[in-house]
């Protein structure tokens, strides 16, 4: 885009837009093609090196081709990944994707993934934490085109919250103009279990480690065959 982008723009609702003007132009999104057959593995981690942070990937996966995605977006000022996945025939998108925040930061995930051509399957999982008044996003588009047929995908999104000022948005959104497909998704915004809490208080665990364990265990599964970024959430949650 070559304009800032303003409240009226949807996927930028939810942006810290002061910190974006500071950091405009915004470098062009990088390119990913994954040929036909061709399977591969990236990451994306944002660990607050930066004040403000803006990362886009513009990935187009051909037939029968896959890509597994993990994205980690912790500490800083602001920041925002967005990533555009254009499916082939039969190919596959899985996507990992953590946010954790804290203090005042703005932290943020957008994806748009186009079922461009039958039999694809898109599976995203994006799990947020955010404390004090850190306020985490996620913004997801599935797009399904009239041609394809046999589209499945899941969207799962859940934000745990835990501070009263802390504010998480969930954003999922289906456009479908096949009739065969299977698409769904699914979006919750809580607090820790207190009934999982006592639990574990009961058997002698302390408040703060109690706490500590099961924020660890709400983003396991959106960090599963990526141990390195889950030692890196672990470790930040605990700081």
């Amino acid at each position: 885009m070559t304009a800032l982008p303003t409240r009226r723009d949807e996927a930028w609702r939810y942006s810290d837009l002061a910190a974006v003007e500071r950091a405009w132009p915004l470098a062009p999104a990088a390119t990913l093609a994954i040929g036909p057959g061709e399977h591969a593995t990236r990451t994306i981690v944002q660990d607050g090196g930066n004040a403000t942070a803006v990362d886009a990937l513009d990935v187009t996966i051909a037939a029968g081709g896959s890509l597994t995605l993990h994205i980690l977006a912790m500490g800083g000022d602001f920041g925002r990944v967005a990533v555009d996945v254009t499916l082939g025939d039969g190919a596959r998108f899985d996507l990992g994707g953590v946010i954790l925040g804290r203090g005042d930061a703005v932290r943020e995930i957008v994806t748009t993934v186009r079922h461009a051509a039958p039999n694809a399957t898109s599976r995203q999982v994006i799990r947020t934490v955010v404390d004090d008044r850190a306020t985490g996003s996620y913004l997801g588009k599935v797009a399904v085109a009239r041609h394809a047929q046999k589209s499945d995908a899941v969207q799962s999104i859940k934000a745990l919250l835990l501070a009263r000022g802390a504010t998480a948005n969930a954003k999922p959104e289906l456009e479908i103009f096949a009739d065969d497909v299977k698409c769904a998704h699914g979006a919750t915004v809580g607090e820790l279990d207190a009934n999982a809490l006592f639990y574990l208080a009961s058997r002698g665990i302390a408040p703060a480690e109690a706490k500590a364990l099961l924020t660890e265990a709400f983003i396991t599964d959106a960090l599963a065959g990526a141990p390195e970024l889950a030692e890196r959430a672990i470790a930040w949650l605990r700081a």
